[in-house]
């Protein structure tokens, strides 16, 4: 019983860390542009502008 003197400040102290970043997450907007990845992703900077991919437009 007496490790619950540790454990449940511990526990409570943890929690409010972890709400604490992700309030300053969501204020410095880092999920602000949640597509912008996902079409990064997709996007092949090694090409020159114009130059098809290697295999495009083949099945």
């Amino acid at each position: 019983m007496g490790v619950l003197l540790y454990l449940v400040p511990a526990a409570l102290t943890l929690g409010l860390l972890g709400l604490g970043a992700f309030m300053w997450s969501l204020r410095s907007g880092q999920y602000e542009d949640l597509d912008g990845a996902a079409v990064r992703v997709l996007a092949d900077d090694d090409l020159a502008d114009g130059e098809p991919a290697v295999g495009a437009g083949r099945r």
